[in-house]
């Protein structure tokens, strides 16, 4: 289906909680207040949600939260969504601490591929910026990931002062392994507000500068809006979603489903659908009309482009884990 721009709108984030066992300093510093259980869609919701979805040509998923794996039955939940007529692909983002266990279980269930975040190579800078001192288990959780054949990629959000120069350790990680490592702009959402983030303009030209002979890499890696480059002798690649320095809206193909049912057409503004309101005062014999129509509001309402570069038009007060990124 295409928004009112022409955009083919075939991608949807699903948060399937609001937990994180992490309080990273850019997202939940201060802890989370969580949502009453009966508040988050229950795994069925989701499911009936997705099954419309794809009905309208959105086929491709993340399972994102909070951290997906601290749901009960989130496997089990993956393995069904997989089992959908007409989707395409599942992919999900963790932050890693509980991959390693989980990950015999989670390979059966046909995932398609594995975000993790992890921004530095530093024990002690990771749990700076986390609250706790999991790095061990999170690059653990990276080579069994590899080791397992899941398509890996490594999500890295640089901050001013923190962790800025941390990309030349991070970067050797597509080096050793056949994994994408993807330098992600802070933005402005939420507590992402309070830290300066490093502009992936002048990154890629770090890099450029150790490693001359810098290759374009201008294969399909994902949905996603990274644009990547190689190193020669590199197995994996080096990706950059540049949000505030590389505006890449005119190929935006997402909508996200909030944990407590908003569908948001865009990250930038608050504006979204209610879905759970459908879900829980319709009969299930007229539902699937009325969340169709929804899915296609949202869709209507997605605008031209954020509007990260005027802080003061950004209409969104939620933190990212409240969004689901």
């Amino acid at each position: 289906m295409r928004d009112p721009y022409g955009r083919s709108i075939d991608y949807m984030r699903l948060s399937i909680t609001d937990l994180c066992n992490l309080r990273c300093n850019y997202c939940i510093p201060h802890g989370i207040c969580r949502v009453p259980m009966r508040e988050i869609l229950t795994y069925e919701e989701i499911l009936e949600i997705v099954e419309t979805a794809v009905s309208l040509g959105i086929t491709k998923y993340k399972v994102t939260g909070g951290e997906p794996l601290v749901r009960r039955e989130a496997l089990s939940f993956i393995r069904r969504l997989k089992e959908v007529e007409g989707l395409s692909q599942v992919t999900m983002t963790t932050n890693g601490i509980l991959l390693k266990e989980k990950l015999e279980e989670l390979k059966g269930t046909g995932l398609d591929g594995l975000n993790i975040s992890l921004d530095t190579m530093n024990p002690d800078t990771y749990c700076r910026i986390t609250g706790f001192p999991e790095f061990s288990r999170v690059l653990d959780g990276i080579y069994a990931s590899v080791e397992a054949g899941i398509r890996t990629k490594v999500n890295v959000v640089l901050q001013k002062g923190i962790n800025e120069g941390d990309w030349k350790d991070l970067i050797l990680l597509s080096r050793d392994l056949p994994v994408d490592v993807r330098f992600i702009e802070l933005m402005p959402i939420g507590e992402g507000d309070c830290s300066k983030g490093i502009d992936n303009r002048l990154l890629k030209e770090e890099i450029r500068r150790l490693y001359p002979d810098l290759e374009e890499d201008n294969s399909i890696h994902g949905n996603g809006p990274a644009v990547y480059v190689h190193i020669p002798g590199f197995q994996g690649s080096i990706g950059f979603i540049s949000a505030m320095h590389g505006k890449f809206c005119t190929h935006c193909n997402r909508l996200r489903l909030t944990s407590v049912g908003e569908l948001k057409p865009c990250l930038c503004y608050e504006d979204s659908v209610d879905l759970k309101a459908i879900l829980r005062s319709e009969e299930k014999e007229g539902r699937r009309t009325l969340l169709k129509e929804a899915i296609m509001k949202a869709i209507s309402q997605k605008p031209g482009s954020h509007c990260f570069e005027e802080p003061c038009s950004i209409s969104e007060q939620k933190r990212m884990v409240d969004i689901g990124g």
